[in-house]
C-alpha cells in the first residue's frame, strides 16, 4: 500500500508547498528522526506502570514517515486536525496524540537554545567577531479567561505571545527565547534572556532595545530636533544590515501555525515556535 507521503513525492512543488521543506530535506530529517522515535518508543512500551504486554496496547495506524508528514502539514498549513484526519484516515484524536508526540522529538533534533549562542568550532576560527542580529516578534493568540491585561500588546493591539530570536549574517537562527506575554517589552525580555556567548560577539537591534549598552542600535530622533546627514546614513546602513532578522521571521512564518491566531494551547507555542525555527535553519541555511 502507497503511504499517503510517497503520493506526495510524485510532485515536488506540491510537497514543498504543503510541507515548507523540499523532498531531499524531508528525508534527512526522516532519517535523524528514526533513531529517536524508536528509542522514545522503546522507553513507552518498557514503562513500569504498563499494564500490558509488549506488543498489545493501541497501535500506531501511520507509520513514521506519514507522522511526520501530517505534522509538517499541520505546521505549514494550519489546518484543522478534523481534516487532517480525513486526509490520513484518522480520527481527530488520533491526529492530537500523534502530533503532540513528535514536537519533543523534533525538539531534539534542532537543540536551538533559549539563552547561550552555541557556535560551532569552525565558526569560532573563521571570524574574529561574529556580528548577531536580535529582534522579537509577537503572535495574536486566542484571548485569555485570565490574566487578559498581561497578554494585552499595546502595540498589536491584541493579545498576544512574544519571542525573540537571534540570528546571523545568513540568517541562521542561533537562539529563541521562550514564548512570553505579549505586554513585555523587547528590552526587558533581552535582559530576562541574559543572552551571552562563548566568544566576543557583535550584537544588533532596533530601537526596541534603546538603553542596552553592549549592543549596536540606530540613532532615536531628540524630541523637537532632527537626526543629523552622518546618523541617517548610519540608520540606513544598520537597517540594511539588520534586514536579515526581519527576512527569518518572514521565512519562519509561511508556517502557518506562526502567522495565523494561535489556537493551540499557549503551554505548547515556545515548543512549535522552536521547532519552526529548527526547520528555518533546515530548509534555508
Amino acid at each position: 500500500m502507497q503511504t499517503k507521503t510517497k503520493r506526495f513525492k510524485k510532485s515536488p512543488r506540491t510537497f514543498r508547498a504543503v510541507t515548507g521543506l523540499s523532498i531531499e530535506k524531508f528525508n534527512q530529517l526522516y532519517k535523524e528522526l528514526v533513531p529517536l522515535y524508536e528509542k522514545s518508543e522503546l522507553k513507552r512500551l518498557r514503562k513500569l506502570k504498563r499494564q500490558r504486554k509488549i506488543g498489545g496496547g493501541r497501535k500506531k495506524e501511520l507509520l513514521l514517515e506519514d507522522q511526520l508528514m501530517m505534522l509538517l502539514m499541520y505546521y505549514r498549513l494550519y489546518i484543522s486536525q478534523e481534516f487532517l484526519g480525513i486526509l490520513f484516515s484518522l480520527h481527530n484524536c488520533n491526529v492530537s496524540r500523534q502530533i503532540n508526540y513528535l514536537h519533543p522529538l523534533l525538539a531534539k533534533i534542532f537543540k536551538i537554545p533559549t539563552r547561550k549562542i552555541q557556535l560551532r568550532e569552525v565558526e569560532l576560527t573563521e571570524d574574529k567577531l561574529l556580528e548577531f542580529f536580535v529582534d522579537a516578534t509577537e503572535q495574536q493568540i486566542q484571548r485569555p479567561k485570565k490574566s487578559q491585561k498581561l497578554y494585552y500588546s499595546g502595540k498589536k493591539k491584541k493579545h498576544t505571545l512574544k519571542n525573540q530570536i537571534v540570528v546571523d549574517r545568513k540568517g541562521k537562527i542561533y537562539s529563541v527565547t521562550k514564548s512570553t506575554n505579549g505586554k513585555k517589552h523587547d528590552k526587558k525580555l533581552f535582559d530576562e534572556t541574559k543572552l551571552y556567548s562563548t566568544k566576543q560577539v557583535e550584537l544588533t537591534g532596533d530601537l526596541g532595545y534603546h538603553g542596552i549598552s553592549q549592543m549596536n542600535l540606530p540613532h532615536k530622533k531628540p524630541k523637537g530636533k532632527e537626526l543629523t546627514k552622518e546618523q541617517k546614513q548610519f540608520n540606513k546602513m544598520l537597517s540594511s544590515r539588520r534586514i536579515k532578522v526581519e527576512h527569518s521571521f518572514g521565512k519562519m512564518k509561511i508556517y502557518q501555525i506562526l502567522s495565523q491566531r494561535f489556537r493551540n494551547p499557549l503551554s505548547k507555542h515556545s515548543i512549535i515556535f522552536k521547532n519552526i525555527a529548527g526547520l528555518h535553519n533546515l530548509m534555508f541555511t
